[in-house]
């Protein structure tokens, strides 16, 4: 008996020994496609190699898409994917960039679904053609009429009623939500959440989230022309950040809160000058989705039953637990 155990164990050494990682990553690009490769420590899969396409929304700078690729590329490393990824902010040309995609014949599709309609005719597009779509990040409330597979990020009209509640338990009284593009559905719905849960004001201001300097003088100018805001409520990082600048630049004392983290953010909430970040967990989604597609592929899995969201938010990061998230942020991965 003793001798056959030591045998099952130097076959398990050797068998282990044997083991060799390589992985797929994508590198930042904006509208440009990209792909290459990097090794990964352990754990690939030994299935055939696979084509995923993902194409975001995502505007040039916004640092919250780094996140959403690293967690795609570790999927990817991890399930023998070649891993595609392109973005462009404007939903005609990401639509350009799905149908890219199915003239590629990529084994799958991961979308963000920010302006769902103008999706809705490219993702029949790729049903048609036998190519499986799932969605992330935007899109909760379509995902389904667009006839995707299934869906992973935050029902982000509860995550804005929760905000809401969360500044009537701070005694804020006045609130300005900061849009930084008009129409996109997911930001649309946040401040439509955080006008149901917030017992105070709710005001709605559009900036131009792609000009800084130009978010800047219009929130500064907002908050100097209306002393009565006590609460700013932005939907991005790098929006929260320009927006201290704001208040300071206004001479405000109202208090800033924010969607979505990223290592400034992070180093912020921790300093007090954002009273506290909603994490959906960006990198997750990227993960999810990209890992969503290897294992419909080749187990026929499918999260949700196909009828229900995975959701990956919202979780609320204050000085209370922002020192646990900060290690990981300062990986780039929160």
């Amino acid at each position: 008996m003793r001798r056959n155990h030591r045998a099952a164990v130097i076959a398990a050494t050797v068998l282990a020994g044997t083991l060799l990682a390589a992985g797929c990553s994508s590198s930042a690009g904006g509208k440009k496609s990209e792909d290459g490769g990097a090794n990964a420590s352990a754990g690939k899969a030994t299935t055939p190699r696979m084509t995923v396409a993902m194409v975001t929304h995502a505007s040039p700078g916004d640092t919250f898409w780094d996140l959403v690729r690293k967690g795609a590329q570790a999927a990817a490393a991890k399930d023998n994917i070649k891993l595609v990824y392109s973005s462009d902010p404007s939903a005609g040309n990401q639509a350009n960039l799905v149908q890219n995609a199915i003239d590629q014949k990529v084994d799958g599709i991961a979308l963000t679904a920010a302006k769902p309609d103008a999706l809705k005719d490219v993702v029949a597009k790729a049903k048609s053609a036998g190519i499986p779509v799932v969605g992330f990040n935007s899109g909760v409330s379509d995902w389904k009429r667009l006839g995707m597979l299934e869906y992973f990020g935050q029902d982000e009209n509860i995550a804005g009623q929760a905000f809401g509640r969360r500044l009537d338990q701070l005694g804020a009284k006045h609130a300005l939500c900061v849009i930084q593009e008009q129409g996109q559905v997911a930001l649309e719905a946040r401040c439509a959440g955080l006008k149901k849960g917030f017992s105070g004001k709710t005001d709605i201001l559009y900036v131009n989230g792609t000009d800084m300097p130009s978010v800047k003088s219009t929130l500064t100018a907002k908050l100097t022309q209306d002393k009565s805001i006590d609460q700013v409520v932005t939907l991005g990082a790098p929006i929260a950040l320009t927006g201290v600048q704001s208040l300071s630049d206004a001479g405000s004392k109202a208090k800033l809160a924010t969607f979505d983290l990223n290592k400034d953010l992070v180093a912020a909430v921790q300093d007090g000058k954002v009273e506290f970040a909603v994490d959906q967990q960006p990198y997750l989604q990227g993960y999810l989705a990209v890992d969503a597609l290897w294992l419909y592929k080749n187990n026929g899995n499918f999260s949700g039953g196909g009828s229900a969201p995975v959701l990956t938010g919202p979780a609320f990061i204050d000085k209370t637990n922002v020192d646990a998230v900060a290690k990981f942020a300062a990986n780039g991965t929160r």
